[in-house]
């Protein structure tokens, strides 16, 4: 298979949350794509899963898990007990509303599907990872330009993020990086429905690279902290955003 960056994978094992669709299906391409194995996981469109399957073959597993639902954890990491090495975190959501409507349940699922489920993924993941392994978190630039109506969106993957920084430290003698990745804005459903019409042209206005990021683009960076060459990196929140922060 040819590699589609300069680290190979090859042999190694992975998995990926909310990988069907997105920056998740594009870190899974890119993945398969450098040698690795994927386990991801998908909430409701099995379609979508079911595409990417045939589209990449014995390369991959898919795996139907609802981080809602802290019961399904078990499912995701079935296909892997006998070891892994690579998780990525990326299954997030973002409903939007501004803090006056609120409301303690949306409060809970938000902070569950963004924080809870992915800390305890790599509490999971830290049983079955094989010394000198990889777990990236996918947080969001929003983190340090916050925007109205996404305080539950900031301030779950901000604490993603500390979560991040912790663990860097208690996995660190294994030889385990732990590392954030932070899109910009990128091209994606998540993107096209939770901001207005004109956020796209306008965000790309403000990028040094003059344009909205590609899922390819996030993913990209990902494999490169998954992979041999990131081995001296761990604890960093990488912000893939074109230059939207310089």
């Amino acid at each position: 298979m040819t590699l589609s960056g300069s680290c190979s994978l090859e042999g190694l094992v992975a998995v990926v949350t909310g990988g069907s669709r997105g920056i998740g299906r594009a870190i899974v391409e890119e993945l398969v794509g450098r040698g690795a194995r994927v386990v991801f996981s998908y909430q409701e469109n099995k379609a979508a899963a079911d595409d990417l399957v045939d589209a990449l073959g014995d390369a991959v597993h898919a795996v139907a898990a609802d981080q809602a639902d802290l019961d399904t954890l078990d499912a995701l990491f079935t296909p892997v007990t006998d070891g892994f090495d690579i998780l990525v975190n990326n299954a997030a959501i973002n409903p939007g509303a501004a803090i006056a409507d609120l409301t303690p349940a949306e409060f809970d699922r938000v902070l569950t599907v963004n924080t809870k489920w992915p800390l305890f993924a790599m509490q999971r993941a830290a049983t079955l990872l094989r010394d000198g392994g990889r777990i990236v978190n996918v947080s969001t630039l929003n983190t340090v330009i916050p925007a109205p109506g996404h305080s539950l969106y900031c301030a779950s993957k901000g604490a993603l993020e500390q979560f991040t920084a912790v663990a860097a430290r208690e996995f660190g003698p294994r030889g385990i990086t732990v590392n954030t990745v932070s899109p910009g804005a990128c091209e994606t459903d998540l993107f096209r429905d939770t901001n207005p019409p004109e956020a796209a042209a306008q965000t790309a206005a403000l990028t040094a690279l003059g344009r909205i990021g590609q899922p390819v683009d996030v993913a990209r960076v990902v494999a490169f902290l998954a992979g041999p060459d990131a081995g001296w990196v761990t604890g960093q929140n990488l912000r893939a955003t074109g230059g939207l922060i310089v």
